[in-house]
């Protein structure tokens, strides 16, 4: 696995792990005291007997009984951490067989099932099974990472179509969200990337010379502007029928965060938005938003305000994008460096010291958040020096972690470089890195997120809205 050039030759490597390791002896097993096993094999045996005999009326009732992720506890991670490939097959067939159940009930003519009831059937489940979103977190010039994930997704067409991102995580949502499904290969190729990149570097190879090496805001902004198209959230949703989040905090006080996206900034343009979430507070200067007016035209948004990094509030905007699309299933690409080191992957988790750890966390956080409170009297009479516990109050309460969630290894790059200039082999191996984080969780991905998809693509095909 480690010397797989390509996903299917990793897949090809963990299936033979699996079967010297006697993992696949397991995964062919349904017992096991991580799920009800029992029901889950009762409902899939019930299915397939519905569906054998064409007793269509019966399988619609039968998956009106409720249709989610989490049956019999079948979604929990740890049924995914003993093989190296996928879990227990009777929760892969399961999973297979109510999405063959469902497009079955799409397409067939039943007079006992009117299109009414079909139609009424499809948007009531779609509606409380819920939705799937990719969360790519603040990253400076590790957003080659996020673009390593996305590429691996991409390939094996399981992007899911909302997805948010702060800092570099919105740079790479923006590439997705303004660029069509055919062209989308070409963006998330390494070597495309790197050539335009590389091409930027030419006029300002004098500026190199003489500024530090740390990235600066020019550079920033002829780099989103090559390679981002100038389009409002509303456009570029218009374009790609793709849900882009971009999260943006205050630079003043008393101000909330924000989620930019195309129902509640419609008109707000893209580029100084990514600008916006990349602010490093105390690096890069703050950014005033620009919207395009009903005529056309570029004025800004919200005069008064300026923002900065999303990452210092809402890193991860589950809350939010639970409420605006129905979300409850999420994917992670975490790169936040001051997040990684505090954060395992659920192997090294579920074990003891994972759980002390988890523990010991948990209650600093109160310990730190009880402190403050007492102290905000004082703090209140030092502006400067209260904003910054603010804001590292704000970081410290944050969750970092989704339900599937990808993560390079702790000691993979350089913090002192976060915000550097990288050369083209960095690049690469900063997109490798990416992949290869995600090859292991791609079943995972595949299976938990099949019936969420035939949902999506069948209330597509008979125009349900959900």
């Amino acid at each position: 696995m480690e010397s797989a050039e390509s996903y299917e030759e990793w897949c090809e490597a963990a299936r033979a792990h699996d079967l010297a390791s006697g993992k696949l002896h397991w995964k062919n097993r349904d017992k096991s005291s991580q799920f009800d096993y029992v029901s889950i094999r009762q409902r899939l045996d019930r299915l397939r007997s519905l569906r054998a005999r064409h007793d269509h009326a019966g399988l619609l009732f039968t998956l009106n009984e409720g249709i989610h992720g989490n049956v019999g506890g079948m979604g929990s991670s740890r049924l995914y951490q003993v093989a190296r490939f996928g879990t227990k097959q009777v929760i892969a067939e399961y999973i297979e067989e109510i999405a063959d159940s469902l497009r079955l009930l799409a397409t067939v003519d039943d007079p006992d099932i009117s299109e009414e009831e079909r139609l009424d059937f499809f948007r009531r489940a779609a509606h409380c099974f819920g939705r799937t979103a990719l969360m790519m977190s603040g990253s400076g010039m590790l957003l080659y990472f996020h673009v390593g994930v996305v590429k691996a997704l991409l390939e094996q067409d399981l992007l899911p179509n909302i997805f948010s991102g702060s800092s570099g995580g919105a740079f790479v949502g923006s590439i997705l969200a303004t660029h069509a499904d055919n062209e989308l290969h070409k963006m998330f190729s390494p070597e495309y990337l790197v050539e335009e990149i590389e091409q930027e570097k030419g006029p300002l190879a004098v500026l190199h010379r003489i500024r530090p090496q740390i990235l600066q805001v020019d550079e920033i902004q002829a780099i989103i502007e090559r390679l981002v198209p100038d389009l409002t959230f509303q456009e570029a949703l218009a374009h790609t029928g793709r849900h882009l989040n971009i999260s943006i905090a205050p630079a003043e006080t008393h101000q909330t965060s924000r989620l930019l996206n195309a129902t509640t900034t419609p008109n707000v343009l893209i580029r100084q938005s990514i600008m916006a979430s990349a602010a490093v507070p105390g690096v890069y200067p703050p950014v005033m938003l620009v919207a395009r007016d009903k005529h056309g035209d570029k004025k800004a948004y919200l005069p008064s305000r300026k923002w900065v990094d999303g990452a210092v509030s809402d890193d991860l905007p589950a809350k939010r994008l639970a409420r605006l699309y129905g979300v409850n299933h999420y994917v992670v690409s975490q790169t936040n460096p001051h997040v990684i080191p505090f954060v395992r992957d659920s192997r090294r988790r579920r074990s003891k010291s994972g759980v002390i750890r988890a523990a010991a966390t948990r209650t600093a956080r109160e310990w730190i958040n009880a402190s403050m409170e007492l102290a905000q009297g004082q703090l209140s009479r030092y502006p400067n020096l209260n904003q910054l516990t603010n804001t590292m109050l704000a970081i410290i309460n944050q969750d970092y972690v989704g339900d599937i969630n990808i993560i390079p290894p702790f000691r993979f790059h350089n913090p002192t470089r976060i915000l550097a200039r990288l050369s083209a082999d960095e690049i690469y191996r900063l997109i490798r890195l990416g992949e290869r984080s995600t090859w292991p969780k791609i079943e995972m991905i595949r299976l938990q997120t099949q019936v969420g998809r035939t949902l999506e693509d069948i209330c597509a095909e008979l125009g349900c809205q959900v």
